[in-house]
């Protein structure tokens, strides 16, 4: 580590939280907070900068990306392309998101909506129990988030499928990969878990056309990113009967504009992108561990490749 103490922009919203945790994990650094800044720092710490950050403020070393998504970062018009963008791969997101998931799919192997209609309309009506064996989860999306959720669903001896773009290897799931593991994944899940991150390459990639190779009754939980789904595709298939249920913590616009019909449709379950909060006491603490590595000159995981959007 070098004697001279390394300049740190901080730019994020709750500032104050952020500035006080990074600061007990990186004593050593001068840290600064947007928009009081010097002109050339050697690491950035951020979560949405504005535009004018980068044209003020030239990063030496890396930014680190304050979240696993980096789709509204690598969309900045001003963001230096020869710096590395280092993301979030957990900090306590993915036992977060394996607990939102699971409550989405026992919602949906249950049968909850349909009891709720039930309690509503006064009617005492147990339904038959559906064939675990039949009831198939796939994940697309084997990353560290896909990983904790297929970890936190083994136990419910659901058939588990995943999907990633290059194949991988994963106890107790059966694995897909590629465009055409894609659609061979999909004809088999009676709940479609979205964990994919947004790219040019996954935008809308959820339409009619792939959304209708689930079986008819099928669910789906999207906790990635709202452009990978059609949205309009999507309520024509619950308003038809295909899809069951939605469970919807991301949405194209956020917020979700008043009026829309998200909002009120009887087969969607929405929050508003609560799924997995990032954590400011472990993101700190993975923050200084690898800027830390990286001062050493040694490898860190979580290297974002521009050309594949994550």
């Amino acid at each position: 580590m070098s004697s001279q103490p390394l300049d740190v922009l901080l730019c994020a919203k709750g500032e104050t939280q952020w500035r006080d945790a990074l600061a007990r994990e990186l004593p050593e650094v001068r840290l600064h907070v947007w928009p009081e800044a010097p002109g050339v720092v050697d690491f950035a710490i951020v979560w949405r900068p504005p535009p004018q950050m980068f044209e003020r403020v030239r990063v030496r070393r890396a930014i680190f990306n304050l979240g696993a998504g980096v789709d509204a970062l690598l969309a900045l018009p001003t963001l230096p392309r020869d710096v590395p963008v280092v993301r979030l791969e957990d900090a306590g997101m993915a036992i977060q998101m394996a607990e939102y998931v699971t409550l989405a799919v026992l919602r949906a192997y249950r049968e909850q909506l349909a009891y709720a209609r039930a309690q509503r309309e006064e009617r005492w009506e147990p339904r038959p129990r559906i064939r675990k064996e039949t009831f198939g989860i796939g994940l697309l999306g084997l990353g560290v988030l896909g990983q904790s959720v297929a970890a936190a669903l083994r136990v419910f001896d659901f058939p588990l499928f995943g999907w990633s773009r290059t194949p991988k290897c994963l106890e107790g799931v059966t694995t897909f990969d590629g465009p055409s593991g894609l659609r061979d994944m999909l004809v088999r899940c009676r709940v479609l878990v979205l964990l994919i991150p947004a790219t040019p390459q996954t935008r809308h990639l959820l339409d009619r056309k792939m959304l209708s190779l689930l079986p008819a009754g099928a669910h789906l939980v999207n906790v990635s990113r709202g452009a990978l789904v059609v949205e309009q595709d999507l309520l024509a298939l619950l308003d038809e009967g295909h899809l069951a249920s939605a469970t919807l913590d991301v949405f194209d616009t956020e917020p979700l504009p008043a009026g829309h019909r998200f909002w009120h449709h009887p087969g969607i379950v929405l929050t508003p992108h609560v799924s997995a909060a990032t954590l400011v006491e472990e993101s700190a603490g993975q923050v200084a561990g690898k800027l830390r590595a990286m001062m050493r000159n040694l490898p860190v995981s979580g290297v974002v490749d521009p050309s594949r959007g994550y």
